[in-house]
């Protein structure tokens, strides 16, 4: 039986470390993208973002994701299309998929904490994905985020993801996020034959973090888009 899950919007709240990465348009996988959207490509570059989140209690759920968005065109505008994804909850797996169509798949992650107690390493943060049976897991990728220099303030953030549902529409997914930023660097080792395959062995031109976010997934009504999110 699939796990309940509550309605949109989601009320998130926590910590998350985001990375992008400049790659070679011919070096990705060909992920299946909604009708209409395709890859933003400039000088045979395309952008990809991998967003570690630590949605800590407080909010709708509690859980921590990886997930992997391909900056797209879509009609007029950019947009960001979630490729892969894994949480760590089934309520967030079963919701992500049946609500906006986001490819949730269940994995074990790592995101926050420190990498080490004192030292060379302290003040970093840990990331981690394993996937498969909790019996037979393999690592997909390892590593660790720093902060280079906290911004002052906080800053708002609006977005949205397109995405393919498995009804066959086009599902539009309106992100609102306000939050803590900082400027970082992530050092991450990614299984060559693993998922994460495509940034194995590279370097993301920014890295960034946001802190004590409040996040607003999906539609909401007045009452929500007056909140301070």
């Amino acid at each position: 039986m699939a796990a309940e899950f509550p309605p949109e919007p989601w009320l998130l709240r926590g910590d998350m470390y985001a990375s992008l990465w400049w790659l070679p348009a011919r070096s990705l996988p060909r992920w299946p993208l909604p009708p209409g959207v395709r890859p933003l490509v400039v000088a045979g570059r395309c952008v990809l973002v991998t967003f570690w989140v630590d949605y800590r209690p407080g909010g709708t759920l509690a859980y921590r994701e990886l997930l992997v968005a391909l900056v797209v065109r879509h009609r007029r505008s950019v947009a960001g299309t979630a490729v892969a994804v894994w949480v760590d909850d089934e309520q967030s797996l079963a919701g992500g998929r049946a609500l906006w169509g986001i490819p949730k798949e269940l994995g074990s992650l790592t995101v926050g904490g420190p990498a080490q107690p004192a030292g060379r390493e302290a003040g970093q943060v840990r990331l981690g994905l394993s996937t498969g049976s909790p019996r037979h897991a393999t690592v997909a990728a390892r590593g660790a985020y720093r902060d280079l220099m906290r911004l002052p303030g906080r800053i708002r953030v609006r977005g949205r993801l397109v995405q393919r549902h498995d009804t066959g529409e086009t599902r539009q997914v309106p992100l609102r996020v306000k939050g803590s930023p900082a400027l970082g660097r992530v050092r991450l080792a990614a299984d060559r034959t693993g998922p994460l395959a495509v940034v194995s062995g590279r370097r993301p031109f920014l890295t960034v973090s946001l802190r004590d976010f409040r996040f607003v997934v999906g539609r909401t009504g007045r009452a929500y888009d007056r909140a301070d999110t």
